[in-house]
């Protein structure tokens, strides 16, 4: 329910604010709206202002919207309204008009950056957990337990990192679009000022996916915890070799466990070895309970996902990270909402050539399933966590919208651009060409985004 519910606030509120852009433009520029409209299809609620001409509704299909317009092209016009008709206001005028919807998506994420930049939010702390092994962060010179307090682009200047997430969007950016990236860390127990410079060779990754598999090449995959073992699931491995909630694990074996990302990945390749030695030993556990330390046998499941072999415990391994409360100052949280959206307008434009051209995968789209899932996800960490969300998908639509497709925004500014150039308009005959194209490659694209949402909840 709770997933429902936030995901039909979320496209309400993108999608009102995307229209309203167009309408309150449009009467700015002296055209009549004759109707606004958040969803498609029957109307379930209607209403009027005094003294307005524009009805406004609210669709059975929250799916889209839409602002209808006077114009001369759809149905013909009274002679005493022609100066108000969409078609007869000048090109810079239908234009703003056309761009105004996009842009007030961009602005809303601003906004809504802002907003938790203002108010704060509680991340993790950048300390970094141990490396995956032979990643690029462990050939690095990395260990765990190092503390980021500085990172850049390579040839750009350093800047401080705040939170784990922080230095997480940061190695996004710099994965995707092929850039080295420097970290300014201080060790566990290091004096105070006692920091080393570590280079992170990103531009080796050649970079396709936004996923896990990235932060498992780069070899960060979460902030430090402590390797003690939290909810104890019934029937698991973890409940039949004798562990309980709050064991702290010292040693597994001959190796000694300095972290929870360390222990799980342990436990994970522990599946692999079980395999490959069919009739080996239980593994010696060393674990620390109540201040003494005993030695338990742990024999982990043997999970398959993905045509790959896992160990599991069935227990919660790790205990949650340290927070920081990230907030920032009026003037400077509203630049840094203004700064974050344009990095993720950049970012989502380079995502998107770069599928075009088959150099990231099309794995990447995301359609309505994938969008409610996160909702209903965000929702449930917290309302900063929800207007998080809605901030990226405030972005994504406006950029969406700006693409060069004659269905989108994007496309009708296209023919305003060619009209700027020839001083004519398109003919009717190739925009109805370019409309049947247009919505071939959004349906292709849709099409796309549901199968990976579903190939998504399937897996």
């Amino acid at each position: 329910m709770l997933t429902l519910l936030a995901f039909v606030v979320a496209l309400g509120v993108l999608i009102a604010v995307h229209e309203y852009g167009h309408y309150r433009v449009a009467v700015a520029c002296g055209v009549k709206v004759l109707k606004f409209s958040v969803g498609f299809g029957k109307p379930v609620y209607t209403w009027r202002f005094k003294n307005k001409p524009t009805e406004f509704s609210i669709g059975m299909l929250p799916l889209g919207g839409y602002v209808k317009m006077l114009d001369e092209r759809e149905a013909p016009v009274d002679p005493a309204e022609r100066h108000l008709a969409f078609n007869n206001r000048p090109l810079g005028a239908r234009a703003a008009i056309v761009a105004a919807g996009p842009a007030a998506n961009l602005l809303l994420a601003i906004l809504l950056y802002a907003l938790v930049n203002w108010t704060g939010l509680q991340e993790p702390v950048a300390v970094l957990a141990s490396p995956v092994p032979s990643s690029i962060a462990a050939r690095s010179g990395l260990t765990g337990g190092e503390r980021v307090e500085q990172a850049g682009l390579d040839g750009e200047a350093m800047e401080a990192v705040r939170s784990f997430e922080d230095l997480r969007w940061r190695l996004t950016r710099a994965a995707l679009g092929g850039h080295d990236v420097k970290l300014e860390v201080s060790s566990p127990g290091a004096d105070s000022g006692g920091t080393r410079t570590v280079m992170l060779p990103l531009s080796q990754l050649n970079a396709a996916d936004a996923d896990a598999q990235l932060f498992r090449k780069i070899g960060i995959l979460g902030p430090w915890t402590q390797a003690v073992i939290g909810e104890v699931m019934p029937g698991g491995a973890a409940e039949k070799s004798g562990l309980r909630s709050g064991d702290v694990v010292l040693r597994i074996g001959s190796q000694a466990i300095v972290d929870g990302q360390q222990l799980r990945e342990t436990i994970r390749f522990s599946g692999a070895q079980a395999r490959a030695q069919e009739s080996a030993p239980p593994a010696i556990w060393r674990i620390l309970r109540a201040g003494r330390e005993l030695d338990i046998a742990v024999t982990p499941d043997i999970r398959q996902e993905g045509g790959q072999t896992f160990g599991r415990i069935g227990a919660y391994v790790g205990a949650p990270p340290a927070l920081v409360t990230v907030r920032h100052g009026p003037f400077d949280g509203l630049w840094k909402g203004a700064v974050r959206t344009w990095e993720v307008s950049v970012l989502t434009l380079k995502m998107m050539g770069k599928m075009l051209v088959g150099e990231a995968s099309l794995k990447n789209l995301s359609g309505p399933l994938t969008i409610a899932d996160y909702a209903g996800k965000s929702a449930s960490l917290g309302w900063s966590t929800y207007l998080l969300f809605l901030a990226l998908i405030s972005v994504s639509l406006g950029v969406l919208n700006l693409l060069p497709l004659p269905v989108l925004d994007g496309g009708h500014l296209m023919y305003y651009l060619w009209e700027a150039i020839t001083g004519k308009s398109v003919s009717d005959a190739w925009m109805d060409r370019l409309q049947r194209g247009g919505v071939a490659i959004l349906l292709g694209m849709m099409s796309v985004a549901l199968f990976n949402d579903v190939s998504r909840l399937l897996g």
